[in-house]
């Protein structure tokens, strides 16, 4: 973690009320009536590795308190979690795309440059904007666009089976199919071409660190970097898509901006393309690979899937609250406020534990193990909740089922190999594994 304190220049782009990635947030306030806790970060090996455990106790002791080495509030249970997400007036989205700790000064710099100006229109997007631009974005997720992308996911899903299926047991499962399957499909949904994928998934990797995570100065500038020259990339596609529409998102919201050009402005669009590619790729990936770290260790999970695929729908919602790819989110509170009697001033920034919330056993019996036939499995909140609920929740379903589907019908000796050490991305709120490796037989 950078220790700089250094202001970006108040000028450029990415210190505005409206930048994607604000890399100079206001100071934070700190709540009252709640216990103030010195030993808590969402940052220790163990919470890293295997959140549950540590989330299990404090929600016990202490459901709302205040974290003095992350600076944050931290709100666990179902309860307390659901009011946070729906109360958008007051615990506003804002941060949830800002970076946790202070930026260096090399990193403010690089993203301080002139034409570095995405803006906010998805998760960290505030109303009346929100709801404006989110019309447009769901439209683009709809049933006719999701048609038109099945039987390219199912294609390259197969297509990556073949390869790993070809090239024998064991295999490292993320970079198989995992990792390139919902990158390849979000990239085709948003209209970049197939040519272009090994470069935009060097681009955009590690914004998990840089964004929830505490790279170091090194690493601040390397990704900020990384991240100009994505959104170059975006806005020169764009332009192009611009001149010669195509099927794709890109050309639809294009198409959206020409009918009512206040309605969605072009810099929107760019911005709308910006965000949606990390958004659809990371968490897809982490969620396939959680699935199969999920239903492999007990066999008879995996064999009653092989047997029974009708179950599969509810097994992945299952996985989604047990082992979330997304375990928390934030929010930052716009006006004085109180929780379950907690007094939280303007400006305190707010933990919200997903994960906790999809363990609460009074929403969940047997919170803690995996039931397959689980009959509320899909009441968690991995998608969120309220008017920021995920726009790609659908497709990512859609994904994990066409991926789960096609592993039991075609690989049903599939295991994971054994005394493997995992390793996840170091940051707070996505987890996943780095690698996965699985075998089967001949």
């Amino acid at each position: 973690m950078s220790s700089s304190n250094n202001a970006a220049d108040p000028a450029s782009p990415a210190s505005q009320p409206d930048a994607y990635h604000k890399i100079s947030p206001p100071p934070s306030a700190e709540p009252s009536g709640c216990p103030f806790d010195a030993g808590f970060t969402p940052f220790n090996e163990d919470y890293i590795n295997d959140p549950y455990p540590q989330l299990h106790e404090l929600s016990a002791e202490a459901p709302i308190f205040y974290s003095q080495q992350l600076g944050y509030l931290v709100v666990t249970g179902m309860e307390n979690v659901v009011e946070v997400l729906k109360n958008h007036q007051v615990f506003s989205s804002a941060n949830v795309q800002d970076p946790v700790f202070p930026l260096c000064e090399a990193a403010q710099e690089v993203m301080s440059e002139p034409d570095y100006n995405p803006q906010a229109v998805m998760s960290n997007c505030q109303q009346p904007d929100h709801t404006r631009i989110r019309k447009f974005t769901r439209d683009g997720f709809n049933a006719r666009r999701m048609k038109i992308l099945e039987p390219y996911i199912r294609d390259t899903t197969e297509r990556l089976l073949d390869a790993m299926l070809a090239n024998g047991s064991p295999a490292e499962f993320v970079s198989a199919l995992a990792h390139p399957m919902p990158g390849q499909v979000i990239f085709r949904f948003i209209g970049f071409p197939e040519q272009d994928d090994e470069q935009l998934i060097y681009w955009t990797s590690n914004r998990l660190t840089f964004t929830w995570g505490q790279p170091t100065d090194e690493q601040q500038v390397d990704i900020a970097g990384n991240m100009l020259k994505y959104w170059r990339y975006c806005r020169a596609f764009v332009a192009s898509r611009n001149e010669n529409p195509a099927d794709d998102l890109t050309s639809e919201l294009l198409a959206a901006h020409k009918q009512d050009p206040e309605g969605l402005t072009y810099r929107e669009v760019e911005s709308i393309i910006y965000g949606l590619s990390f958004a659809g790729h990371e968490i897809v990936s982490n969620f396939i690979s959680l699935a199969l770290l999920n239903l492999l260790p007990e066999r008879t999970r995996w064999q009653r899937l092989c047997d029974e695929p009708a179950l599969i729908s509810n097994a992945l919602e299952e996985v989604l609250r047990f082992d979330s790819p997304q375990t928390s989110w934030r929010r930052v509170a716009t006006e004085d406020t109180t929780l379950q009697g907690v007094k939280i001033p303007k400006g305190t920034r707010v933990f919200i534990s997903l994960g906790s919330a999809n363990h609460d056993p009074a929403t969940f019996d047997q919170a803690t193990a995996f039931d397959l036939e689980r009959a509320n499995a899909d009441k968690h909140v991995s998608f969120g909740h309220g008017i920021h609920f995920c726009l790609g929740a659908r497709l990512a379903r859609l994904e994990g089922q066409i991926a789960i589907e096609a592993l039991t019908r075609r690989i049903p000796s599939l295991r994971l190999v054994a005394d493997q050490q995992l390793r996840y991305s170091p940051n707070m709120t996505f987890r996943g594994p780095a690698q996965l490796y699985v075998e089967w037989d001949s």
